[in-house]
């Protein structure tokens, strides 16, 4: 089937099918219901040319003036060039001849995507910046007198507002404080549009692009941070080491024969499960020799006395 010319002209682009079939879903079967009746009167009662042409001119009235439109829809009507008023939803009449919908307006909230290619921050930095506006019409009559296309009018203004906004702020607000400029961007964006009829819902910025040179550049210096953080951590532990060490020392030095158990106990951890042959200079092997010594008289000196005795059994 062909395209048919529009029906309505409309101010927010809707074409001629839409239009349509919103106002004509209920007038057409309501007119072909007409002119069925006519033709069933017309048969029980001949001859019935009269109440064909009633019927005939019923469907017609019918299909000028009953006209629907959805929930969310609002229709403007025009009076002999003159704003009648909002219609619908619903059902409503319109004058044959007399009455004009000039436009439908969707109340429902839309999404518009927005996006700047290579825009100056104020660190002069290029970012691409995608936003998403979430936005509504709260009174169609000043949106479609007032503005030869709202949709279009948003856009520019959300796009512009974006611009100046991004331009104004720092690369490092932008990266890390995304929610207080949805917020100033909701807020400006707003201003500019609530004397059109248009209510601004909400701003989200969906994405911060940055040159591929200054990703690289941003990584290394969190790469050189995290390796920083890193190498404080090791120099604190070996510090906290270095402490106990020189507490430990102070110990051994104030009791040579912990520092010489403390070596045999270190050599015996070495050799325990290698089996291996350990060299040690003379002086150690000496100090050994000489703490075993002194350990065996000193058990020696507490071992018990053995029981001596006498021939008669006494």
């Amino acid at each position: 089937m062909g395209s048919f010319p529009p029906i309505f002209p409309t101010a927010s682009g809707m074409d001629a099918t839409r239009a349509s079939r919103l106002f004509n879903s209920i007038s057409a079967p309501l007119a072909g219901l007409c002119v069925l009746v006519g033709l069933g009167v017309a048969a029980l009662f001949p001859p019935g040319i009269v109440f064909v042409i009633a019927g005939g001119v019923l469907a017609v009235i019918v299909l000028l003036t009953v006209r629907l439109c959805s929930a969310w829809e609002r229709a403007i009507v025009l009076r002999a060039g003159r704003i009648r008023g909002l219609s619908g939803p619903g059902l409503f009449l319109t004058v044959p001849f007399l009455d004009q919908i000039s436009s439908i307006v969707d109340q429902r909230i839309r999404t518009v995507p927005v996006s700047t290619r290579q825009t100056l921050t104020r660190d002069t930095t290029p970012v691409d910046v995608d936003a998403v506006i979430f936005w509504m019409v709260h009174d169609p009559l000043r949106a479609v007198t007032e503005l030869d296309d709202f949709a279009s009018s948003v856009s520019m203004v959300a796009l512009t507002t974006l611009r100046e906004v991004v331009s104004s702020s720092d690369l490092s607000v932008l990266l890390e404080d995304r929610r207080r400029i949805d917020d100033e961007l909701r807020e400006q964006i707003a201003r500019k549009t609530a004397e059109w009829g248009v209510t601004v819902q909400g701003v989200e910025i969906r994405d911060v692009q940055l040159p591929e040179s200054l990703q690289d550049a941003m990584s290394r210096q969190a790469q050189a941070e995290r390796e920083k953080a890193a190498r404080v951590t090791l120099a604190s532990a070996e510090r906290a080491v270095a402490l106990e060490l020189a507490e430990a020392a102070k110990s051994y030095a104030a009791n040579p024969i912990a520092l010489q158990i403390l070596q045999i106990n270190r050599i015996f951890e070495m050799n325990k499960d290698r089996g291996t042959t350990i060299l040690m200079p003379t002086t150690m092997a000496d100090s050994m020799s000489g703490m075993a010594t002194a350990v065996s008289t000193a058990m020696a000196a507490a071992a018990p006395l053995p029981e001596v005795r006498q021939p008669d059994g006494k």
